[in-house]
C-alpha cells in the first residue's frame, strides 16, 4: 500500500492510495466550507443540483444510463458536518478495469467527475431552473422529514442546545425558511465562490493505474488566490450551567440524551484514553450501561454512548419508558463514577481495546472507508498511520481512562417525553 500527497494548487490536494486489494476504485472530491448559518443550505442544495446534469449529460436519465454504461459506476453527492466544517462531497466507486477489459473506462470516468464538479449542465449561465425547483422541493422535505426519526432527532436536539452559541449547533441539513429566497443565479453565484475559495481534497483509493487525477481540475482553478481554510474548533472544557431541556411529542417511547463536555482535544495524548473510556462506559453490547441500565435493570430499549471526535463532546442516548427518566438518569451518572474510580475490570479494558482494533482494521475492508480515514487525517492534521494508532491505543492504561473519563461532565439533558393521556404507534 503506497500513500502520496501532491499540493497542485493554494488549498488544492491530490490524495492517492494505492492498493490491489480491491475489485473497485473510488475518487472523492471533498470540498470544506466553515459550518455557517448564512451559507449552509445553499451548501445543502448546491451538490443536491450539481447531480442532476452536466454538459454532456443534461437530462439526469442521460447522465443515469451512461453510469449504467460505465459498468455500473456509482455517483453519491452529499453534504455533511464534520466538527464546525460543512463537507460538500462528491464520489464516484466503479469497476477496476484489470476485471472488465474495457481500455479507456477510467478516463471516462474521470472526465463524468469533471463534468458533475466543474461543468454542470446550465441555462443561460445560471443553473437549470427545472433542476433548482425540483432540488428545493426535495430538499425542504428532507429537512421537514428528520422529525420522523425520532432518536436522530433527538440527539440533533440536544447538541442544538448544548452548544448554542457555537457553530456545532447548526443543522448541516439547512433550513427550510432559507430555501424560497434561493434562485438559479444565487445558487450559481455561491457554487462559484465555493470553487474559487474553498479547500479542495481529491481523494483517489484502488489500484495504481496512472491516471491523470488532476486533470479532473480545470486550469482556472489551479491559480487560487482567495482559499479560506476552517479554523479549528473551540474545545469547551467545562461547562459553566448545566441544562435540561424536555420536549413532549406523540411518541410511545421517551428518547434520553445525556451531552458530556470531555475538554479534551483529539491531539491530546490522553483523548485515547477517552476512547476506551467511552468503549467501557456505553460502546456496545460489553459496556457497563447495557449491561446495568439495559440488561440489569431493563430500563432502556437501548443504550450507547458516542464522542463527537473534533468537539471532544460525549453524547450518550437511550430509549426509555416516560416514567424511568429520573431513574435512568441516576444509574447512567452512577455508571460515569465507577469509571472514574476505576470500577471496570480488566477484562472490560481488553474487550474494548478489541473492539476499537477491530474497528480500525475493519477501514482497509473498504476504498469508501479508507478514504473517509484519509480525509479524517487531513482536516486533523495528524500523521500517523493505521498501525501507529492502533498500537497507540494497544497501550492505554487503567489510569489513563480514569484520567480521561474523570474530565467528562455532563452539560444538557435532553428529554423527548410524551403527550399527556395520548398514546399514539410510533415506529422509530
Amino acid at each position: 500500500m503506497e500513500y502520496t500527497r501532491k499540493e497542485i494548487g493554494e488549498g488544492l490536494n491530490i490524495n492517492s492510495t494505492y492498493t490491489d486489494k480491491f475489485k473497485s476504485n473510488y475518487l472523492g472530491a471533498y470540498i470544506i466550507r466553515p459550518l455557517d448559518r448564512d451559507e449552509v443550505t445553499l451548501n445543502s442544495l448546491l451538490p443536491m443540483v450539481l447531480g442532476r446534469g452536466t454538459r454532456t449529460y443534461p437530462e439526469t436519465l442521460e447522465l443515469k444510463r451512461k453510469l449504467e454504461a460505465l459498468f455500473g459506476a456509482n455517483l453519491n453527492v452529499s453534504a455533511s458536518r464534520r466538527g464546525e466544517r460543512q463537507i460538500i462531497k462528491f464520489s464516484m466507486e466503479w469497476a477496476d478495469g484489470r476485471y472488465t477489459g474495457e481500455e479507456g473506462l477510467d478516463g471516462e470516468i474521470l472526465q463524468m467527475f469533471r463534468e458533475i464538479i466543474f461543468e454542470p449542465y446550465l441555462e443561460e449561465g445560471s443553473f437549470s431552473t427545472k433542476y433548482l425547483e425540483q432540488e428545493k422541493r426535495n430538499l425542504i422535505t428532507r429537512i421537514n422529514n428528520k422529525i420522523n426519526d425520532k432518536r436522530s432527532y433527538s440527539i440533533n436536539r440536544c447538541i442544538e442546545e448544548m452548544c448554542k452559541g457555537e457553530r456545532f449547533s447548526i443543522y448541516p441539513g439547512g433550513y427550510v425558511q432559507d430555501v424560497p429566497q434561493i434562485d438559479g443565479k444565487v445558487l450559481f453565484d455561491h457554487y462559484r465562490k465555493v470553487l474559487l475559495s474553498s479547500q479542495i481534497e481529491v481523494i483517489y483509493t484502488g489500484h495504481n493505474n496512472h491516471m491523470d487525477i488532476e486533470g479532473i481540475i480545470p486550469e482556472e482553478f489551479l491559480d487560487r488566490k482567495q482559499v479560506t481554510y476552517v479554523p479549528r474548533e473551540t474545545i469547551i472544557q467545562k461547562s459553566q450551567n448545566r441544562n435540561q431541556v424536555i420536549e413532549k411529542m406523540s411518541v410511545t417511547q421517551g428518547k434520553l440524551v445525556l451531552g458530556y463536555r470531555a475538554g479534551i482535544p483529539y491531539e491530546d495524548k490522553l483523548y485515547n484514553g477517552l476512547l476506551l473510556g467511552n468503549e467501557i462506559f456505553g460502546g456496545g453490547p460489553n459496556s457497563i450501561l447495557f449491561r446495568n441500565v439495559r440488561e440489569k435493570h431493563s430500563l432502556a430499549y437501548y443504550v450507547t454512548s458516542n464522542i463527537v471526535k473534533h468537539k471532544s463532546i460525549v453524547l450518550l442516548d437511550a430509549g426509555i419508558e416516560f416514567q424511568n427518566f429520573q431513574k435512568t438518569v441516576d444509574l447512567i451518572n452512577e455508571g460515569l463514577r465507577d469509571m472514574v474510580s476505576g470500577n471496570f475490570s480488566d477484562e472490560d479494558m481488553e474487550i474494548a481495546k478489541k473492539s476499537v482494533r477491530t474497528s480500525s482494521e475493519s477501514i482497509i475492508d473498504s476504498p469508501q472507508l479508507m478514504s473517509e480515514f484519509a480525509f479524517g487525517k487531513i482536516i486533523a492534521k495528524d500523521d500517523r498511520s493505521l498501525e501507529d494508532m492502533i498500537r497507540q491505543l494497544e497501550e492505554v492504561t487503567r489510569e489513563d481512562v480514569k484520567q480521561a473519563m474523570s474530565k467528562v461532565n455532563l452539560d444538557t439533558i435532553y428529554f423527548m417525553d410524551g403527550l399527556d393521556g395520548e398514546v399514539q404507534d410510533e415506529s422509530n
